[in-house]
């Protein structure tokens, strides 16, 4: 996003509010036909400052009564706020990311989001609601966050809940993403270098580690009974 915004901050550490958004979107909804929305790809619609200006509530609250159906995702537990307004619609559905029950790991690869365990317990509380709910699991570290026993513990923690569905995704080696889990791994995980190394920039080898692990979480979907409702989005 630096490329268009003119930033020169790394990334996470400049915000641009539109604090105009929901005025627009407002003008919008009259001249579109209804449709789905994504709440939202480049960056948390409930991040910190979201508590204080309410734009994605309030563009919520346009969209659902316009008629469209916003799709949420978010690692925050401020998504709660906003269940008043989401309880009175079903063209709507909140997700979650989740991508470990290691909270030391959660916290050194995600500083900014709710513990896993709240946003467990905001699914819980949406589905207790009537509130359609999915949960996106990952995207995994490989050697961390991508065991056998680390992807049964995430998705056991989630099977028995009435999710519509489960997505799950590997990590991304793209440059912008390459880079900084490189710094990341290369500080609290060094012995994890050469494996990181490997998978970043050795595309084969990439692809029989992504092969691998769509299988492996395929089984462990089953033994918990979810293989139905689990979607690779790789």
């Amino acid at each position: 996003m630096r490329r268009f915004s003119g930033h020169s901050e790394p990334w996470g550490h400049f915000l641009d509010v539109k604090i105009n958004a929901a005025e627009v979107l407002q003008r919008e909804v009259r001249r579109k036909a209804p449709g789905r929305v994504f709440f939202s790809s480049v960056c948390d619609p409930y991040q910190p400052a979201e508590s204080r200006y309410q734009i994605s509530r309030a563009c919520l609250s346009i969209l659902l009564e316009a008629g469209f159906y916003p799709s949420i995702l978010t690692k925050s537990k401020l998504v709660r706020r906003d269940f008043d307004i989401l309880k009175a619609y079903e063209n709507c559905e909140v997700g979650c990311t989740l991508t470990t029950m290691d909270e030391n790991l959660r916290f050194r690869i995600e500083p900014g989001s709710s513990p896993t365990r709240e946003r467990i317990a905001v699914l819980e509380e949406a589905c207790s609601l009537g509130i359609k709910t999915y949960a996106f699991l990952g995207p995994f570290m490989p050697g961390l966050s991508d065991t056998d026993d680390a992807l049964d513990a995430l998705i056991s923690a989630v099977a028995q809940l009435p999710l519509t569905h489960f997505y799950a995704d590997k990590l991304n080696p793209r440059p912008g993403v390459s880079y900084s889990v490189l710094r990341l791994v290369q500080r609290c995980y060094p012995s994890l270098m050469g494996l990181y190394r490997r998978l970043l920039f050795d595309e084969d080898h990439y692809e029989d580690y992504c092969a691998s692990l769509g299988r492996r979480l395929r089984h462990i979907a089953a033994a918990n009974g979810i293989a139905d409702k689990l979607k690779m989005a790789f």
